[in-house]
């Protein structure tokens, strides 16, 4: 072979915080479809749902020379009880995947974003084979579903190691590693 293959250019950092922007939120629910979707064909057209209408969208941001401008990665929070809230619809851009950290920095960003705002248990339905990730950040195995025709983890945070985060609109930067 005389070229080796040019991987996607992928910026140092991402910062993860809440869509604030109109063009951030169209990029998560994009990115959403786009994942659930096209990719895993879990929904026909669209994976809204009525939890949208009452749900906080997170967003991981690419930079372009230091300039947000792109949805690379999403998730979504909600409170389904006082003081019970749940996190959902967590994508991420294919190419930004096996790189570490942005996952991990929404899922972060969700579980103490919502201890600030009162949160005293978070569960989440994860998909199987992202199980490991979130028992690597803290989170039990309650159960496990069926849902949309693929097995689920009901899963729960552990809060201890998740301090309250009240800067949600403003977020964080995530490093990302080529993890290659």
């Amino acid at each position: 072979m005389l070229f080796e293959p040019v991987l996607p250019y992928v910026a140092g950092e991402a910062r993860v915080k809440f869509a604030t922007a109109p063009w951030e939120r169209d990029g998560a629910l994009a990115l959403r479809r786009q994942v659930f979707c096209r990719e895993q064909r879990l929904f026909e057209r669209d994976d809204r749902d009525d939890t949208d209408s009452r749900a906080i969208a997170l967003v991981a941001l690419a930079p372009i020379f230091g300039v947000p401008d792109q949805v690379v990665g999403t998730v979504r929070i909600h409170e389904d009880a006082p003081g019970l809230w749940g996190g959902s619809r967590l994508a991420v851009e294919p190419a930004w995947r096996r790189l570490g950290a942005l996952g991990s920095g929404l899922i972060r960003l969700a579980v103490s974003s919502a201890t600030a705002r009162g949160c005293r248990r978070f569960l989440a339905h994860v998909q199987a084979q992202n199980a490991p990730l979130f028992h690597r950040l803290h989170w039990q195995t309650l159960d496990v579903v069926d849902l949309h025709g693929c097995d689920h983890h009901l899963m729960e945070a552990d809060l201890a190691h998740y301090p309250p985060f009240p800067a949600g609109e403003a977020g964080f930067a995530v490093l990302i590693g080529r993890g290659r």
